[in-house]
This record gives C-alpha cells, sequence and structure tokens, in this order.
C-alpha cells in the first residue's frame, strides 16, 4: 500500500509512517513481511515504540441486535525507542506471525464477501499512541481448508457470505476471540430438507477441526444440525469431503440430527460426522447473497462500514471481484 499518513501526535510538521507489506496474502500459520517506512518531519521526533496489530470487523451480539466491531487478533512490537531526525527516513524490518486460527478473507483471487482484515501500525510518540496507518490483508485457504470449500461448490451449494462472531465455541479448543462462519445456501435438491449451512475452521498447527451448522427444517419449525469433525492437514487433502458432507446431509434428512455427540477420527479409520450443539446461533451474514459461477468462482459485493475503514485511504487498490 502506497498511502502515508501524518502523525498527528506532533501536529504540523510531523513525521509520517507508510506500512509496506512484502507478502499482501498469506494463509494461516504463515508469516506476513514487510517494513514500516518513517519520514522525518520539520524537527526531530522520538518515538517511543511501533507496534503492529491484525484486525479484522467482528459482529457482536447483544440484546437489542447486532453491532459490528474492529478487533485485534495479533500484535508484534517491531521497534523500541528511537529518535527520528528531522527529514531522515527510515525502515523497519518486520515478521509477524499468522495465527492459525486467522480468518480465511481471499479464496483463488477473490475476495470473500463480508470479510475486512488489515494490519494496523501504531507508533507510540510523544506520550500517546497514534495509529497512523491501516493496509488490508488477504487471508487465503491452507489446502486442508481448501478441500472442504471446493466440495460445497462441487455439491452445488451457493455461496452467500462470511462473518466473524464474536465468542468461543461449545467443545472446541479456540485461541482467538472469534471464529469464522462461512454462510451457503444447499443445493435445490436439499433446499426443503436444510435452510443455510455455515462452515467454521479452527486450525493448529496439527489438524482442522470443521463445523458445519445446518438450519434443519422440520414443519412449521427449524432446528440447528450440527456436524463436527477432526481430521489432520495430511488427511484432509486426501479426503473426498464431497462425499462426506452429501452423506451428512442425506442423513439429516433421514434421520434427523442427534444432540449431544460430536464427529472424531482416527487415523486408518473412515471419518464421519454426528449431530452435536454449541451454544451460538447466528443472525444474517453481512455480504450480498451470491451465485455460484461455472468456474467455481462466487461473485458479490462487499459491504459494511468497517471494510470502508480498512480500505480508507487506499485510492490505488483494486479488486477482481468477490467470491
Amino acid at each position: 500500500m502506497v498511502f502515508k499518513r501524518m502523525l498527528g501526535a506532533l501536529g504540523v510538521g510531523a513525521p509520517s509512517v507508510d506500512t509496506v507489506l512484502t507478502t499482501p496474502r498469506v494463509r494461516p500459520g504463515g508469516v506476513l513481511t514487510g517494513e514500516v517506512r518513517l519520514s522525518g518531519g520539520d524537527f526531530d521526533a522520538e518515538i517511543e515504540e511501533v507496534t503492529l496489530g491484525l484486525v479484522a470487523g467482528v459482529e457482536l451480539e447483544h440484546g437489542d441486535g447486532e453491532s459490528a466491531g474492529l478487533g485485534e487478533f495479533s500484535r508484534a512490537r517491531v521497534s523500541g525507542p528511537f529518535t527520528l531526525r528531522e527529514g531522515e527516513n527510515r525502515s523497519i524490518a518486520f515478521q509477524i506471525p499468522v495465527p492459525w486460527e486467522a480468518p480465511i478473507s481471499e479464496i483463488g483471487g477473490q475476495h470473500l464477501t463480508g470479510m475486512a482484515l488489515g494490519v494496523r501500525t501504531e507508533v507510540a510518540i510523544a506520550k500517546a499512541v497514534d495509529k497512523g496507518d491501516l493496509d488490508p490483508v488477504a487471508v487465503e485457504p491452507l489446502p486442508s481448508q481448501l478441500r472442504v470449500l471446493e466440495a460445497f461448490l462441487q455439491l452445488g451449494f451457493a455461496f452467500k457470505s462470511a462473518d466473524l462472531e464474536a465468542g468461543h465455541l461449545h467443545g472446541v479448543r479456540q485461541e482467538l476471540p472469534f471464529y469464522q462462519e462461512i454462510e451457503f445456501y444447499p443445493p435445490p435438491r436439499q433446499a426443503g430438507v436444510v435452510g443455510e449451512v455455515e462452515l467454521t475452521f479452527v486450525a493448529d498447527p496439527a489438524g482442522l477441526e470443521v463445523i458445519l451448522e445446518a438450519d434443519k427444517r422440520a414443519g412449521h419449525h427449524s432446528v440447528d444440525a450440527i456436524g463436527r469433525f477432526r481430521v489432520s492437514h495430511e488427511d484432509a487433502a486426501r479426503m473426498d469431503w464431497a462425499g462426506e458432507i452429501d452423506r451428512w446431509l442425506t442423513g439429516l434428512a433421514q434421520y434427523g440430527a442427534p444432540y449431544g455427540g460430536h464427529g472424531g477420527y482416527e487415523h486408518g479409520h473412515e471419518p464421519h460426522f454426528h449431530g452435536g450443539h454449541h451454544e451460538h446461533h447466528s443472525g444474517p451474514g453481512w455480504g450480498a447473497v451470491a451465485a455460484a459461477g461455472a468456474a467455481g468462482v462466487v461473485g458479490g459485493l462487499v459491504a459494511g462500514e468497517i471494510v470502508e475503514e480498512i480500505f480508507e485511504g487506499d485510492e490505488d487498490e483494486g479488486g477482481d471481484g468477490d467470491w
């Protein structure tokens, strides 16, 4: 991102900051690299520290509805105290580890509707913290996650949108204070059985937890049917996810959704889904409803004030479309 912002803590003639990412696309568990470029102003400035934070737009549920906020999910101090001389140019290289649970925001070069991720630069100067730069970041799926996502499109699901929900999933080891829900409309043949199907990944270095939530229709009522499955990244890359998801949906149609259990996996055994439950019941997503394209890419529109905040000032950035 080529965008400089004056550090407001010192007023007129203050230094400026520009954060440039050398890896604007990254995967969960990877490393985001780049440099913070500081340009001295009309006088010497005492910089106390420079800190970078990964931030995301998160949905917050409360008694009278939902609201949106900007949440930080990773933080790194990239410089301690130094003096930035008048007119001096200084670059600070950085490497930020990306959490394994980082939400996906881009698939196949296409933005995932409803997601807004960025890296925020904070400069502590003159006993104040100036949040001087905010740059968009794209997180691509792991190969194991991509296999699951491709299976949804193979089965004829239509992508709707994605969002981040504040809170923790019941019975799942989770480090971040939020989780991602990727929402799909079911294939036409399942439309009378389930409404929307929500997909959640919780990844770690060893493997992947896949949680499916379907709004199962039962007469004039609906209940949440949950499938949970734990698998290593290596096994996930070899699995027939389309077959597994299809069998899970077929089971909902034939037998309903038993509550209280959860799916598991042991090496050498055929994986399968069971019913289960978690504490969250989601509301509507941010993005526009989209239909699956012939090439497996789903179109839509980025929406929401948080997206505008992250991309504010980034006039040179252009998108190729949305997933």
